[in-house]
């Protein structure tokens, strides 16, 4: 019974957990709480868009907020078409709120631009990119990255216009915008509207000089220098430095228009003009288009050219030729012009409400008056012609009503030079029917008579001496003397009237000179006879040219 009870086992339950599995499950809470503080401190994940990586590498390039750092580039690839770069970037925990839909990102890198020099802090560290936050309720994820800064943030108080103009390159991202040389704004985008087929120029102007811009206001190019050279000297005028190194763009309401409302809609469109001369040449909207039918040669008369009233300009050539067509135009020999009479060239419309229609009436009236258009040469050198109008008597009376392809027609009566040219032909035609040859041989037996009529003085005048002489002696002789004291007289007064011819008085000198000139003249007539004789139409048309033989040196025997 004792060794029964000796040899039974007692069975005792073994322990379920042992204390070396501790070390393992304090490391695996230790690194969950580890993961949960690092997934807690990291911010969203996004995706951005560059064009270029120059300088930006995963895990080193930082993304800043004000010089604060919000976020790194986790990694750097292409896109899938290979034109773009895609880059991966971990924001840092709480920045959640500035990525909205209108966040900006921009590289800041090295750069030289119209506001000085920025980025040098990154030639060591290298380029990183700066976020500006947004304001916007929207959240977005995909951002495009600027290869500059923005000029003004999207909720900057100010007033975005947009300029077209036919030709890109104009303006460049940063110019500045001038109203009476002060900046005022400045580019902030350039594009190109592939529609439309022009290119797009998106300006800021901050406040408060956004309440400059009206809806008359006008836009052009400012080059900085300005050279003119005019009837009152020798003028330049430099609007600033900046915009003589870069130039810029500058507003204002073109003098003597109305400035119209106040522009507060955003991006609204304006026209964008080369200077300030074609700003002022196209501002006017308000014209009458007339269709003038002129019967000579246009050559010389351009698109934009003037139409003056007596030197005021009155409007603008706008299509040359207007249409031809062998019906209308070249079948009466007629080419047509179009033209616009512009309304605020005649008028001021800030003081004045005269209409369209009124002007036009009141063109009819000076039609019927004798008010005409013509062809005057603007520029000797170049030959390029304007249209000048003026009233004109004697001309042709005109329909009120003559209808030119829908326009109303501007009556017109030749230029000068045509008229000139008419007179010319009509003096020639009668030059040729003149009997020159008939005159000529007049001329020569003239000249010839007078020639014998000279030399014949010249034998009066010496046998006029000699008689002089046989007169002086024949009174000093005693018979002489002793005749009646009338018949001396006679004789006394006869002797100082031939002294008056003698050879040594004033009155034999001047006619000595008088013939000497006359031997002169008849000489420099002879080749003018000699030519008239061989050719009798060298006044008209001048002689062949041929010059004088030349003598050639005989050789010796």
């Amino acid at each position: 019974m004792d060794n029964e009870q000796k040899n039974t086992a007692t069975v005792k339950p073994a322990k379920r957990f042992s204390a070396v599995w501790i070390i393992p499950l304090v490391s695996i809470v230790a690194g969950v709480w580890m993961i949960f503080q690092y997934m807690s401190q990291q911010g969203p994940e996004i995706t951005l868009t560059v064009q270029t990586a120059d300088g930006i590498q995963a895990g080193k390039t930082l993304i800043k907020a004000r010089s604060v750092k919000v976020g790194t580039i986790t990694d750097v690839a292409l896109g899938e078409n290979y034109n773009e770069i895609k880059l991966v970037a971990r924001m840092d925990s709480g920045t959640e709120r500035m990525l909205r839909e209108d966040t900006v990102f921009w590289v800041v890198k090295p750069r030289i631009g119209t506001e000085g020099v920025s980025g040098l802090e990154t030639l060591l560290s290298g380029p990183y990119l700066e976020l500006r936050p947004g304001e916007s309720e929207e959240k977005r994820e995909h951002f495009t990255v600027l290869d500059s800064p923005p000029v003004a943030p999207p909720d900057a108080k100010g007033l975005r216009v947009v300029l077209t103009s036919n030709e890109a390159g104009k303006l460049a991202v940063g110019d500045p915008v001038l109203f009476e040389g002060y900046t005022v704004g400045r580019v902030e985008k350039v594009g190109f509207d592939v529609k439309d087929k022009k290119a797009t120029y998106q300006l800021f102007i901050f406040q408060p000089y956004d309440s400059l811009v009206r809806t008359r206001t006008r836009f052009w190019l400012n080059s900085g220098l300005d050279i003119q050279l005019n009837a009152q000297g020798f003028n330049v005028q430099i609007a600033s430095l900046e915009t003589l190194i870069i130039g810029g763009v500058s507003f204002a309401v073109p003098e003597g228009s109305p400035e119209g409302s106040p522009v507060t809609e955003q991006m609204v469109d304006f026209s964008l003009y080369d200077d300030v001369k074609q700003m002022r040449e196209k501002m006017y909207e308000s014209y009458l288009p007339f269709a003038m039918l002129f019967s000579e040669s246009i050559r010389g008369l351009q698109p934009d050219a003037p139409v003056e009233y007596r030197g005021i300009r009155i409007g603008t050539v706008k299509k040359v030729p207007l249409h031809l067509s062998e019906k209308d135009a070249i079948s009466t020999g007629n080419i047509p012009i179009l033209v616009h009479i512009e309304l605020e060239r005649i008028y001021d419309l800030t003081s004045t409400e005269e209409s369209e229609t009124q002007l036009a009436e009141n063109f009819k009236t000076a039609f019927q008056k004798g008010l005409r258009a013509t062809l005057k040469t603007g520029n000797l050198l170049s030959g390029a012609l304007y249209i000048d109008t003026d009233f004109y008597t004697d001309v042709p009376d005109t329909e009120a009503n003559d209808i030119y392809f829908g326009y109303p027609v501007f009556p017109t009566v030749e230029g000068e030079f045509v008229q000139f040219q008419r007179q010319v032909g009509n003096i020639l035609d009668k030059l040729n029917k003149l009997p020159i040859e008939t005159t000529l041989e007049n001329l020569d037996t003239t000249l010839q008579t007078t020639k014998k009529t000279v030399a014949s003085f010249e034998g009066v005048g010496k046998e006029l001496a000699v008689t002089l002489a046989t007169l002086d002696t024949l009174l000093k002789k005693k018979e002489t003397q002793e005749l009646p004291k009338e018949v001396q007289g006679s004789l006394q007064q006869l002797q100082k009237t031939l002294k008056g011819f003698s050879p040594g008085s004033d009155s034999y000198l001047e006619l000595q000179q008088a013939i000497s000139q006359l031997n002169r003249v008849l000489g420099e007539l002879e080749p003018l006879l000699e030519t008239l004789n061989a050719e009798p139409d060298a006044l008209i048309f001048g002689t062949d040219g041929k010059s004088d033989p030349v003598p050639v040196k005989g050789s010796r025997q």
